[in-house]
């Protein structure tokens, strides 16, 4: 409390000199001929100041005192987390069944590291966490389909932040697939129409990607560090050093943080509240009810599209970011599925 008024009195020194000085060159600039006009202005406008000077030290005591308990130590509210602490590590954690061996010291602190750099960097992370149960609903059932464990959604928030962004590297979409890869598992890739932007083709391209890595290298971890470094990538690697393990080899920068970086994500957003985060049930994005429209011919105009089927350019491009032009081009024996929102889903319930 005496530290409180310490400086509240520090301030109000501040104010009250600042003030007389801006005072002082505002008569001198504006009153200097009007010396009658001056004290007028001086005799009216002192009491006001002191007034305002009070009421601003009485302010400040008070709203010290609001955020101190009985005892006089700091009442932190509930929903507000430390800005200075280190998070509590699990004792044991798994990735995708396997376990990780936190006992080791270094990939201990590697995990620690990334727990700090998305605990804190809370404008991403809250996005994430709002941004999830719309985007797992529809990737989660697609690794089910696939036999790919569960906590590879989490890969796809590490890749992209659950949006359909493109790399410098010209990886594009939530999954981050190349060109050359995007097309190696069978997606659609061109001027007018591009896959990779599609969530539910794209998850099923990244696990048949996954699938196979892990085919050659017998686990997921190493199957999910394929995804940042390639397979050739870390063969090479492993024939370098001489060991399979990726909590035992060494690797770039990137590759080396990519794993722990999925599982700071998992820790999370399993569960936000241990380390921070609250959001209510209703603060998450929910899953927007959409019905499929089958378009065996090609689209003119989509804008007119939209229009025919009571919504807009917008809306149909958002549920459908793979159109990349304003129209679709007729291909024969070629079908697509173009998502509309059910009808009333788009106002906010």
């Amino acid at each position: 409390m005496l530290r409180n008024l310490t400086l509240t009195i520090k301030i109000l020194k501040f104010l009250l000199t600042n003030f007389a000085k801006f005072r002082t060159k505002v008569h001198k600039k504006q009153f200097t001929e009007r010396a009658m006009l001056k004290g007028r202005f001086s005799s009216w406008m002192r009491p006001v100041f002191y007034f305002s000077g009070a009421v601003f030290v009485v302010g400040i005591l008070f709203s010290a005192q609001s955020f101190t308990d009985n005892s006089g130590n700091p009442a932190i509210p509930e929903r507000v987390p430390s800005l200075n602490e280190s998070f509590s590590l699990p004792e044991q954690l798994e990735f995708a069944g396997e376990p990780v061996p936190l006992n080791n010291f270094d990939t201990r602190e590697s995990l620690d590291k990334e727990m700090l750099v998305n605990g804190y960097w809370h404008s991403r992370t809250i996005m994430l966490l709002k941004k999830s149960k719309r985007y797992f609903a529809t990737i989660e059932p697609i690794l089910k389909r696939y036999g790919v464990p569960d906590d590879f959604k989490y890969l796809a928030m590490a890749e992209s932040g659950l949006e359909n962004v493109v790399s410098p590297a010209k990886a594009v979409g939530v999954w981050q697939l190349l060109e050359s890869t995007a097309k190696e598992y069978g997606l659609e890739v061109n001027e007018d129409v591009d896959e990779r932007y599609d969530l539910e083709k794209s998850t099923e391209a990244a696990c048949q990607y996954l699938l196979e890595s892990y085919r050659i290298f017998g686990n997921w971890t190493m199957a999910a560090a394929t995804y940042n470094a390639g397979r050739k990538g870390l063969e090479n690697q492993i024939t370098k050093q001489k060991t399979a393990n990726y909590y035992d080899l060494l690797l770039n920068d990137e590759t080396a943080r990519y794993v722990f970086r999925l599982m700071a994500h998992k820790l999370i957003t399993e569960d936000p509240s241990s380390y921070g985060f609250h959001l209510e049930d209703n603060e998450y994005y929910p899953l927007i009810p959409t019905h499929e429209v089958e378009v065996d011919e090609g689209i003119p105009n989509i804008a007119e599209f939209a229009l025919q089927h009571s919504t807009n350019y917008k809306i149909i491009k958002q549920f459908n970011p793979w159109l990349r032009q304003n129209y679709l081009p007729d291909q024969p024996d070629k079908v697509y599925h173009i998502m509309i929102p059910d009808s009333g889903e788009r106002v906010v319930q």
